[in-house]
């Protein structure tokens, strides 16, 4: 009992603050107060509107750079169209390199409005790479799309103007941008394939050379005379203007089918032509074979009922 009084006691003392700490409390509170009232404040108003003049003038003086900045970008890419106009830079090229020296003035630009500010552009430096580095890793596809569009533009598998056929889509290539290809389609759709899957995809180039073969699988039935009709095929052909000469067109049979005869002909054209010519002969056959003895059969079944009675 005795000794749980004793220590009861004793945290009691510890409670009380002695005399001299008290004291020396007091006197700093009263040395704060002193100050206080001797504190210039005409000054201290002085110092703080020179602080925010000097900080609104280079916030004004970001400003400025950041217009004169978008300004001179502008200019930059004026020039670099007129020499790619002059030397006769790829319209594909023209548009990759664009994007890409306008994206890069950007930062540099940003860079010197952040500078002016009065950040430490080294220290900014080092945390935009190392957000660099997060994002990177988070967007690796839209790193892949930026070297895939490079891959593109080095090897050049088609350009502004083909039509091409890729990922399951097909179309007008109308530009070749930093991360995407966009393509227009004959309905006038618009379409941006990425360029990562173009560039590890199968890509065909239909305007990649000057001409191009047209083919068609033509059926007649068994009967006809197959002479007549590749007669009649070829001076169809050779009528019309937009087949080539160089190579003459030609009509072979290509099968012998359950109810026809399959004739598969062949014909070069200006890569321009070809749907049109495609289209034209296919009504023309159709409007005049028939006229000449040729007949195109259709499915056919023949069913022979036997009577048991």
């Amino acid at each position: 009992m005795f000794n749980l009084l004793q220590s009861e006691t004793e945290k009691l003392q510890e409670l009380i603050v002695p005399d001299s700490v008290q004291k020396a409390q007091l006197a700093e509170t009263v040395h704060k107060l002193e100050k206080l009232t001797t504190l210039d404040y005409k000054q201290l108003l002085t110092d703080m509107a020179q602080e925010m003049g000097w900080i609104l003038l280079k916030i004004l003086l970001a400003f400025v750079i950041y217009f004169i900045g978008k300004q001179l970008i502008k200019w930059v890419v004026r020039i670099m169209d007129k020499a790619f106009t002059r030397h006769k830079v790829e319209a594909s090229l023209r548009s990759f390199l664009r994007s890409l020296v306008k994206a890069l003035l950007m930062v540099m630009l940003l860079l010197a409005i952040v500078q002016t500010l009065g950040v430490n552009t080294s220290s900014f430096l080092a945390l935009f790479a190392s957000a660099g580095l997060a994002i990177g890793m988070a967007l690796s596809g839209t790193l892949q799309n930026f070297a895939g569009g490079v891959i593109l533009l080095l090897l050049r598998p088609y350009k502004v103007g083909d039509y091409i056929e890729a990922q399951g889509q097909s179309g007008t290539v109308e530009s070749i941008g930093l991360f995407s290809t966009c393509l227009k389609t004959p309905d006038n759709q618009t379409i941006y394939v990425p360029n990562n899957a173009i560039a590890t995809s199968i890509i065909d180039n239909y305007s990649q050379s000057d001409t191009r073969r047209v083919d068609w699988t033509l059926s007649i039935s068994y009967g006809d005379d197959v002479d007549v009709a590749r007669r009649e095929i070829l001076a169809m052909l050779m009528a019309d203007k937009r087949v080539l000469t160089d190579t003459a067109p030609v009509v072979y049979v290509k099968n012998l089918g359950e109810s026809s005869v399959d004739l598969v002909i062949r014909a070069w054209v200006a890569n321009a032509d070809y749907w049109g010519l495609y289209f034209d002969m296919n009504e023309k056959m159709y409007k005049e074979l028939p006229s000449k003895g040729i007949n195109f059969p259709f499915p056919q079944m023949d069913v022979n009922i036997k009577n048991n009675k």
